[in-house]
C-alpha cells in the first residue's frame, strides 16, 4: 500500500507472488506417463494427491513418454526444466534394458540428465532399477551398479526401485497379478496406489530439500 497525491492507492499482487508451492517434474517413461490407466489413475496424479493428502503444497508436471530411454530423457531434460521447476524425478532405463542398450551408455545418458539437473539447481530424485540376469552377471552389476553410483557423484535422493511398494526388485511376478496390468509390466490403479506409497516418503525428502 502507498500514498500518492493524498489518496491512499492499494497495490495487490498477483496470488502466484506468495506461492510457496514446491513443482516437481516427474521425467520418464510409461510408468510414469500413466501407461493403459485414466489420466487421474495414472502415476503422477495419484503422487500429487498422495503428497497434499500429507499436507505438501505440491504440484507434479507429467513429463512421462512411453517407450522413451535414458536417451530420449536426455533429449527432452533442457525443454522440462522451466524456471518453476524446483525438483525432478527421474525414472528411466527400462526401455534400455528391453532393448539391451550398454550400460555404459545409459550411464552417460543419466549423467547428462543430473547433470543439466544441477546446472538449473533443481533437486533431483533418481529412481533405480535392477537388470535381469539374462543379459550376464558383468551387464547386471555395471547396469544396477549406475543408479547408486550417480546418486553418490551428484548428492541426489535415490530410491532402489519404483517398485518398492510392490516388493522391490526381488518379488515373485507371479504374486502381483492384483496389482498389474495384463501385460505383467504396468501397474494397475491399485499397483500405482502401492507404489506411491512406496516412493511416498523419499519425494517427501525431495519436497524438503527444494522448499
Amino acid at each position: 500500500m502507498s500514498k500518492a497525491m493524498g489518496t491512499i492507492v492499494l497495490v495487490f499482487w498477483p496470488a502466484m507472488a506468495w506461492s510457496q508451492g514446491v513443482t516437481i517434474a516427474a521425467l520418464g517413461d510409461s510408468l510414469t506417463q500413466g501407461y493403459g490407466l485414466p489420466a487421474e489413475q495414472g502415476f503422477v496424479p495419484q503422487l500429487e494427491r498422495w503428497l497434499q493428502d500429507q499436507g505438501q503444497d505440491v504440484s507434479v508436471i507429467n513429463a512421462g513418454v512411453s517407450g522413451d530411454t535414458t536417451a530420449g530423457g536426455l533429449s527432452r531434460v533442457d525443454w522440462t526444466l522451466t524456471p518453476e521447476v524446483d525438483a525432478l524425478i527421474v525414472t528411466l532405463g527400462g526401455n534400455d534394458l528391453l532393448r539391451g542398450i550398454a550400460p555404459e551408455v545409459s550411464r552417460a545418458n543419466l549423467d547428462g540428465i543430473l547433470r543439466a539437473a544441477k546446472a538449473a539447481q533443481v533437486d533431483v530424485l533418481l529412481v533405480g532399477m535392477q537388470a535381469p540376469g539374462n543379459y550376464g552377471p558383468r551387464y547386471k552389476a555395471a547396469f544396477d551398479r549406475m543408479y547408486p553410483d550417480l546418486a553418490a557423484e551428484y548428492d541426489t535422493l535415490l530410491a532402489e526401485s519404483f517398485f518398492e511398494g510392490l516388493g522391490g526388485a526381488g518379488t515373485d511376478p507371479g504374486s502381483l497379478g492384483d496389482f498389474m496390468q495384463a501385460d505383467g509390466i504396468h501397474p494397475n490403479a491399485l499397483g500405482v496406489a502401492r507404489i506411491v506409497e512406496g516412493l511416498g516418503p523419499v519425494v517427501l525428502d525431495l519436497v524438503d530439500r527444494a522448499e
